[in-house]
């Protein structure tokens, strides 16, 4: 199981110096990558740009960018700048549908059928990011296109949860992004069904990207009370609720990564056992001890 840290925690207060420094930090370190929200006002794959010269192969992804707000041939003509401009550095576009609060409520626009809109969105961006050309007419988007490709094209994975979602990320790109999923449903749940609607696609091996709050700490329910408040969101939002309510876990803090060396390794064996090929901390010390404990375990794990 490869690790990277998520560092969307930064996006809080938003710093680009402090993004660039702590992107910098992680190559120097040694981490298999660095994942980055869309949320906000940063805009993921900009800054991305801003780093490919500072970190060397460091694998740099989105995690999440929602579909809705981006038509799709506009996010591969990002998407293929944005590996242009770094190079043979890896990049991740990391896409997922959102939620229908988000979509409905904050942007005014239909969340319809949305795995009809999720399979047409990869029906449309996958030939314009391999190809350049497309030539696709379907419910939710159509695209006619054919132009020339600044660069190649960036590996693109899904934020996917329930079985359809699994099935069209399967099926159509390089694996599947999740977050508050714990290693019992990914198991029993993710692994086996985003792997066989690979292998039914004649496609390679996906990957399962894991990311949940990270803290080595002596407190451990301290530490998941604070988080449990700090993301209640996700124990509300119906897709997330599903995910723990399998888990068994009644709040957000029983599914992360929390307690001494000892149980935080635990923890993560758990998650490479279970078929997470690749995991990123979203790390969450209260002090600079915990901070400093939970980065040197992770550590030790490259």
């Amino acid at each position: 199981m490869r690790i990277s840290l998520n560092a969307s925690a930064l996006l809080g207060n938003p710093d680009v110096g402090q993004m660039r420094d702590h992107a910098a930090q992680a190559a120097d370190q040694g981490f298999a990558g660095w994942w980055l929200a869309q949320t906000g006002l940063v805009d993921a794959l900009t800054l991305f740009t801003a780093l490919s010269g500072q970190t060397g192969n460091l694998e740099l992804g989105t995690a999440v960018i929602p579909t809705y707000p981006r038509h799709p041939t506009m996010l591969a003509g990002q998407a293929l700048t944005t590996q242009a401009v770094m190079g043979d550095q890896p990049l991740v576009l990391g896409i997922g549908l959102s939620h229908r609060p988000v979509i409905e409520d904050a942007l005014g626009m239909s969340f319809d059928k949305p795995i009809r809109h999720l399979i047409d969105y990869l029906e449309v961006l996958n030939p314009l990011l391999e190809t350049g050309a497309v030539d696709y007419d379907g419910e939710a988007f159509t695209a006619h296109m054919n132009t020339a490709r600044p660069g190649n094209a960036p590996s693109v994975m899904v934020a996917a949860l329930g079985e359809q979602a699994l099935k069209a990320a399967g099926r159509r790109s390089d694996g599947t992004i999740l977050w508050m999923v714990g290693p019992k449903t990914i198991a029993a749940h993710i692994a086996p069904v985003i792997n066989q609607a690979a292998a039914d696609a004649g496609r390679k091996a996906p990957r399962i990207m894991c990311s949940l709050p990270t803290c080595v700490t002596d407190d451990e329910t301290a530490v998941r009370e604070m988080m449990s408040e700090m993301f209640a969101i996700y124990g509300q939002l119906p897709s997330y609720r599903a995910m723990l309510d399998r888990e068994g876990a009644a709040q957000p803090g029983d599914v992360a990564i929390v307690g001494s060396e000892e149980q935080v390794t635990a923890q993560l064996d758990a998650l490479a056992a279970a078929g997470t090929t690749d995991f990123a901390a979203l790390e969450f010390g209260r002090n600079d001890g915990e901070n400093a404990r939970t980065r040197a375990l992770l550590m030790g794990r490259l």
